[in-house]
């Protein structure tokens, strides 16, 4: 039996278990796809406390060679479901490679981007595709790329990256934008931006590298194609939280209802990083959760 497991190897999970180790605890951290989490899509990172830049996968590995060296042990497997707890009674956490005994939980599984579904789509991420304009807009410095989405996060998004790029094209499904009207009339003064809206992303361009899109008109039916050099997509995120429903309260959106301490309803289960609902999504925000999340696990371990 672990004194705690960590359910998901993102930022904020490997961090979490960096600070239970050096507080003497057993850890196990459970990941289904890979270590390191969303920022292993992007191919260089520049605002990260103490790096000038180095690529995601670099960080991600980092981070669990950190972990790993202070005794962390680390097991690729989807976790089903976590039971027991009852009465301080272990943790059983059921994943489809068996099943894991702790003392406490730490669910820090994130959150998906929302991708389009295309063909090509996960060849492209992370070469041409991006859904972070903070980490990768300024990869496309002068050149001419897209934005997918109208709602508040794209237009931020497109905000930054209008002062960044040659020009920007934003192609919204519906046919009106739905973010802040503030955000809209930014964009519409901008002399570089050009907005379609009631137009869908039909298809990537490009064999081996991405070349831009072809959309289609919803009113009229006819396509059209733009050559990018990048697109940026920003259609909203999708918690990974599902196995969990039981132990915690969950907002409208499917975040975990817990605050910044990352306790939850459930003694002994605490919620770090992306899946918990939040403004900031970043790397930052999500290692600070894990060390929040990881001092709280060890006070419940330790019966504090």
């Amino acid at each position: 039996m672990h004194d705690l497991i960590i359910i998901g190897g993102g930022p904020a999970g490997l961090t979490a278990a960096i600070y239970a180790l050096r507080a003497n605890k057993s850890v196990l951290v459970l990941e289904k796809e890979t270590f390191g989490g969303q920022i292993t899509f992007s191919p260089k990172v520049e605002n990260i406390p103490g790096f000038t830049a180095l690529s995601g996968n670099e960080f991600a590995e980092r981070l669990v060679d950190q972990a790993l060296s202070q005794g962390a042990e680390c097991e690729l497997a989807e976790v089903l479901s976590v039971e027991g707890g009852k009465d301080r009674e272990p943790f059983i956490v059921k994943t489809d490679m068996g099943d894991y005994e702790g003392r406490a939980v730490i669910i820090a599984t994130g959150a998906k981007h929302r991708t389009l579904g295309l063909p090509k789509e996960e060849e492209f991420i992370g070469n041409g595709i991006s859904f972070c304009a903070v980490c990768d807009g300024a990869f496309f410095r002068d050149q001419v790329v897209g934005m997918v989405g109208g709602g508040n996060s794209a237009l931020q998004e497109a905000v930054l990256l209008s002062g960044l790029v040659k020009k920007l094209y934003i192609f919204q499904d519906l046919p009106y934008l739905t973010g802040e009207k503030k955000l809209q009339d930014e964009l519409f003064g901008k002399d570089n931006v050009e907005i379609l809206t009631g137009v869908s992303v039909e298809e990537y361009l490009g064999d081996s590298e991405f070349e831009g899109i072809r959309i289609r008109h919803r009113e009229s039916g006819e396509t059209e194609e733009f050559a990018l050099s990048g697109l940026f997509v920003a259609v909203g995120l999708v918690p990974q939280n599902e196995p969990f429903t039981g132990l915690f309260s969950l907002n409208e959106y499917g975040y975990a209802d817990v605050n910044e301490f990352c306790r939850t309803e459930t003694p002994g289960v605490f919620v770090a990083g992306d899946c918990r609902s939040k403004r900031i999504r970043q790397v930052t925000t999500a290692a600070a959760d894990g060390a929040v999340a990881a001092i709280a696990a060890c006070d419940y371990i330790d019966g504090r």
